[in-house]
């Protein structure tokens, strides 16, 4: 588990995150049009993984909005913002802020993916929601850069994700 805080109080995750040097596990996730992602349908690009509680808070928003703005400029990159929110919500903020250059994935339905990435919130107010992560993949699926951040209520370092691409 990794101890991080919502507000200055401990919280906990499910379990640590994937090493740097390992494979990301593949996933199933679903799409804005409610078809399902894995990993082959981004193989071949390198992948920035924006993992956070829900789209309808203000940090999360921010980490959509400012990966959006950088990702038009990455190549062969891909930006995967990922939450259990439901695909329409993530769907109705990007079409509000007019963001086109990430995807939106939703584990609503089972969870796996936070579950096998060990970055499920386990108690306090937000658990069963996704703790803020930032996993960078190569493009062959290598786990690159990962980043719990300690106190959810703050931003990732982007510049770190963007550096290990």
């Amino acid at each position: 588990m990794a101890a991080i805080t919502l507000g200055g109080n401990p919280i906990n995750t499910s379990g640590e995150l994937p090493k740097v040097g390992s494979k990301l596990a593949d996933f199933k996730l679903v799409q804005n049009d409610l078809s399902v992602a894995d990993l082959s349908t981004f193989a071949g690009k390198k992948l920035v993984l924006n993992i956070f509680p829900s789209i309808d808070t203000g940090t999360c928003a921010t980490s959509v909005r400012k990966f959006n703005e950088t990702a038009s400029n990455l190549a062969n990159t891909t930006v995967l913002c990922i939450s259990r929110d439901l695909p329409f919500a993530q769907k109705r903020f990007c079409g509000a802020e007019g963001l086109e250059n990430v995807v939106n994935l939703s584990d609503f339905q089972e969870g796996t993916f936070g579950k096998s990435n060990g970055l499920d919130i386990v108690d306090g107010p937000l658990a069963g929601l996704h703790s803020r992560v930032i996993i960078v993949v190569d493009e062959n699926g290598t786990v690159n850069h990962t980043e719990q951040v300690g106190e959810i209520a703050n931003e990732p370092n982007y510049e770190a994700a963007l550096a290990a691409l």
